[in-house]
């Protein structure tokens, strides 16, 4: 696992090693890039034809190895609008990205998944 944050904000403390390893095993191989909106919404543009900064965004490089955007300034307002902390919302967004790796597409069975993998951030 390989995090960097490109942005000024701290990162809430959050398991992403543990949540990595209990979604993906231990051979997977992810860069998890910590983004603010403006670098979100240009690889969402660029990527998904969107023109919003996302919350999250993933890519699988090959079967064992990926990457996630994860856009702290969206978590944080999402955070605020849901009267939930920024952690928790950054740990629901970190999971979708890792169900998305995984190769769920949204629906009953990736939310069951992400629900079993947040899990282990409440221990």
């Amino acid at each position: 696992l390989s995090i960097r944050n490109l942005t000024k904000k701290r990162t809430p403390n959050i398991p992403f090693g543990d949540l990595l390893i209990k979604a993906l095993g231990t051979s997977y191989e992810l860069s998890l890039v910590i983004a603010d909106d403006k670098l979100s919404q240009k690889l969402n543009r660029t990527y998904r034809k969107k023109n919003k900064p996302a919350n999250v965004l993933s890519f699988p490089y090959a079967k064992k190895n990926g990457e996630i955007i994860l856009n702290i300034e969206t978590a944080l307002r999402e955070a605020k609008d849901g009267k939930i902390s920024l952690r928790e919302r950054m740990i629901i967004l970190y999971v979708h990205g890792l169900a998305h790796l995984k190769g769920f597409d949204h629906g009953r069975d990736m939310d069951r998944f992400e629900e079993k993998i947040r899990r282990i951030s409440t221990r």
